[in-house]
């Protein structure tokens, strides 16, 4: 027969609440008998504490070891033990100052090594008070005794540039420029709806190319083949063979003009992008069009490619500028920060980042991300066309009123500001910067202009820091955006 069973108790089901203040209540029966009742003070832990207090306050008055406190007349004989040789500096008329009893001589020297233990409150005796000027200080007021340095990064020193060479041949607006990697020759794209091909050495004109019936605004010469591209209002892009000077390819498919135009650098891939708020993407050899990176509102004005993604950045009339997927044809981010037009964008040859411009202001941004670096440190307040960066760090930035402006790249500082001149018979209306671009080795800039011509800069090889000194103030307040 099997045995009775034995009913287990029922546990009432308590909350979380409940069994927390159980826990709490046992604790304090366990090691807080005594409610209602302080804790006695303990005098080891006062004495440490107060010891700690005077070490801070204190820390710098320490009595020398020369001198022994003296004593008053009612407790005996006055003994004074010999004077040892001190390295104190007296205040001024303490030489004739007597000190007489119960009172405290202050000298001022150099500090002392500290022994906060050894200090007592109502110590009489000679002190040593320690010179502001010394290393040791009170650890309460050295925080605000220290400059506290800006942490923005100074600017590096570099020469100023100069003009030293004017170039006219066009019969229009120079509104685009393109360097041969080479570094032999520069070609430039024209209102008057021609290529001009030049010297870099002499800046002779080497060769004309038509074909173009508006406006060219964008060229670029390929580093792979023996190839240049042209855009312009007239909605064409062309690729010209330069062994044989002539076009061999057209890419039909924007609505209206091509306001921008950059080769990927290890793809056959051509980026157009223009009044129809798209940027399309061509594949060189076959003339068709990949994708049409479709998404902005307003004229896509600049563009630049990397062989990495985001391997597609376009800025456009919409104040965005977006990052783009080159295998999907798809937006990845987009950049809010400008207010205005983003006519102008340039990426860093070396760093992973890139600059743009707007009429209210320059913004810097890293990559991939696009996350927001700084603004730079002026505002130049005009429109910026073009905007170009080299090697060693120079940006340069020109404008719709002729000003052309250089820039650390480092720390945002403006080291210089030009203005451009126009050549004469020029009205002054005409003095609008629209493109520019450095050389292959980034020692000589173009800057291609409204008054038709072509102005070729350098630095100036005679300037030092001590003839055109670094005047740059940190920033007090930075703009977040």
């Amino acid at each position: 027969m099997p045995g009775p069973t034995l009913e287990m108790e029922r546990v009432e089901p308590q909350s979380l609440k409940k069994l927390s203040s159980k826990s709490l209540k046992r604790a304090l029966d366990l090691f807080a008998p005594l409610h209602s009742q302080l804790p006695p003070p303990d005098p080891e832990s006062k004495k440490i504490r107060m010891s700690h207090k005077i070490s801070i306050e204190y820390g710098g008055i320490v009595p020398t070891a020369s001198q022994k406190p003296t004593r008053t007349a009612d407790s005996g004989a006055p003994s004074c033990g010999p004077a040892g040789p001190s390295n104190a500096l007296a205040l001024p008329d303490s030489r004739n100052v007597k000190t007489e009893a119960g009172q405290n001589a202050f000298v001022v020297g150099p500090s002392a090594p500290k022994e906060p233990n050894h200090i007592g409150i109502s110590g009489k005796g000679t002190l040593v008070v320690s010179a502001p000027g010394s290393y040791e200080r009170n650890p309460s007021t050295s925080a605000i005794m220290e400059r506290i340095s800006s942490r923005w990064p100074r600017p590096e020193w570099h020469a100023p540039w100069k003009i030293y060479r004017v170039i006219s041949g066009h019969l229009g607006w120079v509104r685009s420029i393109a360097f041969d990697p080479s570094n032999k020759w520069f070609c430039t794209g024209s209102a008057d709806r021609t290529i001009k091909i030049w010297d870099v050495g002499t800046g002779q004109l080497q060769l004309t190319l038509t074909g173009h019936i508006e406006q060219i605004r964008g060229l670029a010469v390929s580093s792979r083949h023996t190839y240049m591209f042209s855009a312009g209002d007239d909605k064409q892009v062309k690729c010209w063979d330069l062994e044989q000077n002539k076009v061999i390819r057209s890419y039909h498919g924007h609505l209206s003009g091509v306001y921008c135009l950059a080769l990927h650098p290890t793809l056959d891939i051509l980026l157009t992008g223009g009044r129809d708020s798209v940027c399309r993407v061509w594949d060189i050899r076959s003339k068709m069009q990949a994708h049409a990176l479709s998404g902005h509102d307003n004229t896509v004005c600049s563009v630049f490619t990397r062989p990495t993604d985001p391997q597609v950045v376009t800025g456009s009339h919409d104040s965005t500028i977006k990052f783009w997927d080159l295998r999907y044809g798809k937006t990845m981010s987009t950049i809010t920060h400008h207010k205005k037009s983003v006519r102008a964008i340039a990426q860093h040859p070396k760093e992973h980042a890139f600059a743009s411009a707007s009429a209210d202001n320059i913004k810097k941004f890293s990559l991939p991300r696009g996350e927001f670096l700084h603004n730079m440190l002026s505002q130049q307040k005009t429109i910026i066309n073009a905007m170009a960066i080299n090697e060693e760090g120079v940006m340069a930035t020109g404008g719709d009123n002729g000003s052309l402006w250089f820039w650390d790249w480092k720390s945002g500082h403006n080291y210089q500001q030009s203005q451009t001149i126009v050549q004469p018979g020029s009205l002054d209306s005409e003095a609008g910067i629209y493109a520019l671009s450095y050389d292959v080795t980034g020692t000589r800039l173009v800057s291609c202009e409204a008054d038709k011509t072509i102005k070729m800069w350098k630095q100036d090889e005679n300037a030092t820091p001590e003839t055109h000194p670094l005047n740059f103030k940190p920033p007090k307040d930075i703009r977040r955006f």
